[in-house]
């Protein structure tokens, strides 16, 4: 029986690394772990999703999205949101072998 890396399994039904349909699947499971991500830290801190939203700046239901994925937010939000929940947050982005760091 021949196995199959999980990368394999999403070239050949999602498809190819940089094909429109695999960017919007990572997408989707990205805003999924972060989502996840919120809402574990935001229980962690003992706020309901009206509080965090208050601390942010935005409706309760704007946090539901985010925490259920349902929503592609600005980095300025998830950044406000973080800060909220006294959490550290940095994105790495290398274009052309450069990188570049955003806390």
């Amino acid at each position: 029986m021949k196995v199959y890396t999980l990368d394999e399994m999403k070239d050949k039904y999602i498809g190819p690394i940089g094909t429109p349909a695999r960017n919007a699947h990572e997408h989707k499971v990205s805003m999924a772990l972060l989502g996840r991500a919120i809402r574990t830290v935001r229980k962690e801190r003992n706020l309901t999703q009206e509080q965090l939203g208050e601390l942010v700046g935005v409706q309760k239901a704007q946090i539901s999205k985010l925490e259920n994925g349902n929503n592609s937010a600005t980095i300025d939000t998830i950044l406000k949101v973080f800060s909220a929940l006294k959490a550290e947050i940095e994105f790495n982005i290398t274009v052309d072998q450069q990188a570049l760091q955003i806390r």
